[in-house]
């Protein structure tokens, strides 16, 4: 199913993510993960590729797992898994870190 390096690199991602205080965002913070962002911001041109699909242009800033590192650690590294989005392409991507609360919230003030 994965290939011996994807499997090492899984091994790689959990074994940072366990050690460190920051957890799976370790990983965004080591040497191998800012080259890899940097070719496939490359890549695709720096243009968001889902704005692009919708025939629309923007600056992609941020790489993104299509399967997400905390469930497919082993793909984390692997180029058909990442793709370039702008922020917006981004959040959209993932409403569970966005979402806002709901009901009433009485903030009194004197």
């Amino acid at each position: 199913m994965y290939t011996e390096n994807e499997i090492q690199t899984g091994q790689w991602v959990r074994k940072i993510s366990a050690e460190s205080w920051r957890g799976w965002k370790a990983f965004y913070h080591t040497g191998p993960w800012k080259r890899k962002r940097l070719e496939i911001l490359q890549r695709d041109h720096y243009t968001c590729q889902r704005c692009r699909m919708k025939g629309r242009y923007a600056r992609a800033e941020i790489v993104h797992h299509m399967q997400h590192l905390k469930d497919v650690p082993e793909l984390a590294l692997t180029d058909s898994n990442l793709i370039s989005l702008c922020g917006q392409c981004h959040e959209e991507m993932h409403p569970e870190k966005h979402k806002r609360k709901s009901g009433f919230e009485n903030v009194e003030r004197w």
